[in-house]
């Protein structure tokens, strides 16, 4: 609607690479109890998910591990996703902060806002 109107519209793709690697677990498990109350046996629940994880690799010939993993979120599992978004959930706060208009999906972020061509020639030339 924003482009039909005349406005432009700059837009930013973030495709976080090896995203659901990144996920401390510790990080994870605070962001569950503090920012969405998550405790009790449901916490018990997600620690265990998250603890005690080995990772084993083969480059050639050679096999590796098992390895312990501290981070990461399993990625062909259904909570994955879900905890990866709880991870990064305060981020949309910020966005909002400035101004910025948003989709998130897991790792896929999209930023876009609107502004009039005279706005934007304005700073243009200042």
């Amino acid at each position: 609607m924003s482009v039909d109107s005349g406005q432009l519209v700059p837009l930013v793709l973030l495709d976080l690479s090896s995203a659901f690697d990144t996920v401390d677990h510790d990080c994870l498990l605070s962001v569950l109890r503090y920012r969405f109350s998550v405790d009790g046996d449901t916490m018990t629940w997600f620690r265990s998910y998250l603890t005690d994880r080995t990772q084993t690799y083969v480059v050639g010939e050679d096999k590796h591990g098992p390895l312990p993993v501290n981070c990461s979120v399993p990625l062909a599992s259904v909570l994955g996703p879900i905890k990866f978004i709880s991870y990064t959930e305060d981020l949309s706060e910020l966005i909002i902060s400035h101004g910025v208009s948003y989709h998130l999906f897991a790792d896929d972020k999209q930023l876009y806002t609107a502004i009039s061509r005279t706005r934007f020639m304005s700073a243009v030339n200042a």
